[in-house]
């Protein structure tokens, strides 16, 4: 069965019988394919204005193990969950104004530390990683434009 190309205006509405449930299905507003699919809608790169968001998931990124070293990067989501294997360096993606994040820090074993490029915390000072093993330190990130800056609850 073809799938239908469906071209509508940000004013017109589109019934549900008309949609092929089977396929994706493009509808053009503007400028913008929207992708409608059985489980995933796809809106590309759109603003959206005023806009009410109820009971959302944001994407949650498993990094695993830490190493010494890890380059945070958010294109999969923007709850990063990692385990502390050894005292680490993080490093910052790339500073864009009004992104945000969340890292949930494991301490792992316990007694190691970690460092993170380019962020600006409260009084200057940057938190020190919970000791004790197997613990939960969230620490959330939020851009301006120009810098990262940091804040941590612990010990969970």
């Amino acid at each position: 069965m073809a799938v239908p190309n469906i071209f509508a205006t940000a004013t017109s509405a589109i019934p549900l019988s008309q949609l092929d449930q089977n396929f994706a299905t493009a509808i053009t507003l503007g400028n913008t394919a929207v992708y409608l699919g059985n489980t995933t809608t796809s809106f590309g790169n759109v603003t959206l204005t005023n806009t009410q968001v109820n009971n959302y998931t944001e994407g949650v990124v498993a990094i695993g193990n830490s190493s010494t070293a890890q380059t945070l990067v958010l294109t999969n989501g923007t709850v990063q969950t990692v385990t502390l294997t050894a005292n680490c360096t993080f490093t910052m993606p790339t500073v864009t104004a009004g992104k945000s994040f969340l890292l949930l820090l494991n301490t792992g074993a316990g007694n190691l530390t970690a460092t993170f490029t380019g962020v600006k915390w409260p009084a200057n000072t940057a938190p020190t990683i919970t000791t004790t093993a197997s613990r939960t330190d969230i620490i959330t990130f939020v851009a301006d434009g120009s810098t990262w800056y940091g804040s941590a609850v612990q010990n969970y």
